[in-house]
C-alpha cells in the first residue's frame, strides 16, 4: 500500500511522506514504551511500599505527554502532507491528463476520470491524513507492546508474540477474499452512476411516453445490483472481522490462562501478572481496529490502482526535434487506422492544397470525422502518414500543431462563464476590439443584443443557457478569433433551423476565406462550392472529384445528392 502510494505521489511528494511515516512509527513505538512503565508502577504499587511508585507514576506522566506532543506532531504532519499531496495530485493528474490524445477520451473513460477526480482522489489522498496514523498505530504498538512483554517474562510475551502471524494470516486472506467483491461493487456503482444521469436526462422522453408514475427499470435493476454487490461485500468481509475478535480473544484467554497457572507456581508475581495483562489488553485495541482500518486501507488502494493506470498511460509521443511545416497543405498518405478490432480507414490517399477547400461525405460510420480527428493528431495512424506542410505530424510539436489549427465540432462545449469568456479561448490575448469583431463576423452580435445581459450573459455549464445554433456561433466566433491557417469543420449545420443554418453558413464563409478547409457534412447543399469532394465508404474513397463532375459520374455522390434534393413526402 504505502509503495503503490508513493509512486502514485512521485518523487516531489514521496519524501515527505517517508518523513510522516516514519514520525508516525516513532509516534507509535512511544505509546508502546509508555505502557511499559505500568509494570514498574503496578509492582510498587502491590509492594510492600508503594511510595516507591510515585517516581515510576512521574516517569509514566511524561512518557504519556511526550506521546501526546508527538501525536500531535504526527497527525498534523500527516493533514499537512494529505492536503499538500491532495493539491499536487489534481495538478499532476491535470496536467497528464491534458497530455493524453483526446481519443482516450471516450464517454465512459470521461465519467470513470470525473468519479476519480473527485471522490476516488479525495479518497485516495485521505490515507495520509486519516488513515495512515490508525493504520500505524495498529501495527507497530501491538508488537511493541510484545516486546515489553517478552523483556519482562519471555513465556507470556512468546505466547503473545504467536498472534502475530495469525492475525497477518486473517488480513491477507480478508484482502484476497474481498477483492473480487470490491472490484465488483465498483462497477455496479459506476453503473448505477451512469443509469440515474440517465433517468435525469430521460425525464422528457419518459413524461412525454405517459411514463411519469412508473419506476425506471434500467435504473431499479442497476440499484438491485448495487445491493446485491454490497450484500457480497460484506458477506466477504464478515469472516475475517470475526476471525480477527475471536483471535484477539483467544489469545488474550491463553495468557490469562498460562499467567494463572504461572503465578500460581511462583514463577510470576500478581503485580507483574496484572501489569502483563494490562499490557496484552492495550494489544486487543488497535488490533481489533485492523479490521475497519483494513476495509477503508482497500477501498483506498483500490482508487490508488486506478489513479496508477491512468497517470500510467502513455500520451502521444512528442518529437525530440519538431520540425516547422513549410506551408498548409495536407496529405494523407496511405493512411490505414484501426479502433479496436475494427479498420475505421483503409490505406486512403488524398491531398488538399494550401488554400484550397476538400469536402468528405459519406454514409454514418464511413470514418468522415476521424480524418479530421486524425489531422489534429487526437490519434496516430497505424499506418502511413498524415503530413501538414509537407511534414508528418508525429514531428510537429504539438502545441505548433494545434496553433494552426481551428476546429468547429458538431457538438459544441462552452465553459461556465461569459460569452466573450467563451470567444477569448480561441486567442486569450486578444483585444476587445477584435473579440467583437469575430463576434460580428459570426453573426453572434445579433445573439447579444436579445440576450438581457449582453457580452456578460453566463452561458452556462455546457452552454445550457444558449440554443444550438447560439454555441454554434460562438463555435465559430471563437475560430475566427484564432485565425488559424487550417480550418477542420464537422457536420456543423446539420441540426440547426433555417434561420441559425443561415447565419452559421455566413459565419462559416468568412471563416473559410483564404485557409485550408476539410469540412465533413451530411447536407450536401454545404459542399457544392468545395474545390474538390471525396466520397468515403467503409474507410475508403470510392469517388472524388468536384461537384458537377461527380453528378455526371451518377455514382454514390449523386445518388447522396439526388437522396438529400427529393423533398420529403
Amino acid at each position: 500500500m504505502i509503495r503503490m502510494l508513493l509512486r502514485v505521489l512521485g518523487d516531489d511528494h514521496a519524501r515527505a511522506m517517508r518523513r510522516t511515516v516514519a514520525l508516525m512509527t516513532t509516534t507509535a513505538i512511544a505509546e508502546g514504551l509508555s505502557y511499559a512503565l505500568l509494570v514498574p508502577v503496578l509492582r510498587a504499587l502491590f509492594g510492600s511500599t508503594p511510595a516507591d511508585a510515585v517516581p515510576w507514576l512521574g516517569a509514566f506522566g511524561a512518557a504519556v505527554a511526550l506521546y501526546a506532543v508527538l501525536r500531535y506532531i504526527s497527525d498534523l504532519s500527516g493533514m499537512r502532507v494529505g492536503t499538500t499531496m491532495l493539491r499536487g495530485m489534481y495538478h499532476r493528474l491535470g496536467e497528464h491528463l491534458a497530455r493524453l490524445p483526446v481519443g482516450w477520451y471516450d464517454a465512459g473513460r470521461v465519467g470513470e476520470v470525473s468519479v476519480m477526480a473527485s471522490r476516488g482522489l479525495l479518497q485516495a489522498m485521505g490515507v495520509a491524513a486519516h488513515l495512515l496514523a490508525p493504520f500505524v498505530s495498529a501495527l507497530v504498538t501491538p508488537l511493541t507492546i510484545v516486546a515489553v512483554m517478552l523483556a519482562f517474562h519471555w513465556q507470556l510475551g512468546l505466547a503473545a508474540l504467536l498472534a502475530a502471524p495469525v492475525v497477518a494470516a486473517i488480513q491477507v486472506w480478508t484482502a484476497r477474499s474481498t477483492a473480487a467483491a470490491d472490484a465488483d461493487r465498483h462497477e455496479r456503482d459506476k453503473e448505477a452512476t451512469g443509469r440515474v444521469i440517465e433517468f435525469l436526462q430521460a425525464q422528457p422522453v419518459l413524461r412525454a411516453g405517459g411514463r411519469t408514475g412508473e419506476r425506471f427499470t434500467l435504473l431499479d435493476d442497476s440499484l438491485r445490483q448495487v445491493e446485491r454487490a454490497s450484500r457480497r461485500t460484506v458477506l466477504a468481509t464478515l469472516p475475517g472481522a470475526v476471525g480477527l475478535t475471536l483471535t484477539v480473544q483467544a489469545v488474550f484467554t491463553v495468557l490469562l490462562i498460562l499467567g494463572a497457572y504461572l503465578a500460581l507456581g511462583g514463577d510470576i508475581g500478581a503485580a507483574e501478572l496484572l501489569a502483563i495483562l494490562v499490557l496484552a489488553a492495550r494489544c486487543a485495541d488497535p488490533l481489533l481496529s485492523l479490521a475497519d482500518i483494513g476495509g477503508k486501507l482497500r477501498s483506498a488502494r483500490a482508487e490508488l490502482d486506478r489513479l496508477d493506470t491512468v497517470l500510467r498511460t502513455e500520451p502521444l509521443p512528442e518529437p525530440a526535434e519538431p520540425i516547422r511545416p513549410a506551408h498548409h497543405g495536407l496529405d494523407f498518405d496511405s493512411v490505414t487506422f484501426r479502433h479496436g478490432d475494427r479498420t475505421v480507414l483503409d490505406r486512403v490517399s488524398l491531398s488538399v492544397p494550401e488554400g484550397r477547400r476538400l469536402a468528405v461525405v459519406g454514409p454514418s460510420g464511413a470514418g468522415k470525422s476521424t480524418l479530421l480527428q486524425l489531422l489534429a493528431r487526437f490519434y496516430d495512424v497505424d499506418s502511413g502518414a498524415v503530413r501538414v506542410g509537407g511534414v508528418d505530424v508525429r514531428r510537429i510539436d504539438t502545441e505548433a500543431l494545434m496553433a494552426r489549427i481551428a476546429i468547429v465540432f458538431q457538438d459544441v462545449y462552452l465553459f461556465d462563464g461569459t460569452i466573450e469568456d467563451n470567444i477569448r479561448l480561441g486567442r486569450p490575448g486578444a483585444t476587445e476590439a477584435e473579440v467583437r469583431a469575430a463576434a460580428t463576423a459570426a453573426r453572434l452580435d445579433e445573439v447579444i443584443e436579445r440576450l438581457p445581459a449582453g457580452w456578460a450573459t453566463n452561458v452556462g455549464e455546457g452552454g445550457a443557457l444558449l440554443s444550438g445554433g447560439e454555441r454554434q456561433r460562438v463555435s465559430i466566433a471563437r475560430a475566427l478569433l484564432k485565425n488559424a491557417p487550417i480550418v477542420l469543420l464537422d457536420e456543423v449545420t446539420s441540426a440547426l433551423d433555417p434561420i441559425n443554418e443561415a447565419a452559421v453558413h455566413d459565419g462559416i464563409e468568412r471563416l473559410m476565406a483564404g485557409r485550408t478547409v476539410v469540412m465533413v457534412a451530411h447536407r450536401l447543399r454545404t459542399v457544392q462550392r468545395a474545390d474538390r469532394i471525396v466520397f468515403l465508404d467503409d474507410g475508403r474513397i470510392v469517388e472524388e472529384g468536384d461537384h458537377d463532375e461527380l453528378l455526371r459520374r451518377g455514382g454514390r455522390y449523386a445518388d447522396f445528392w439526388n437522396i438529400s434534393m427529393t423533398p420529403a413526402e
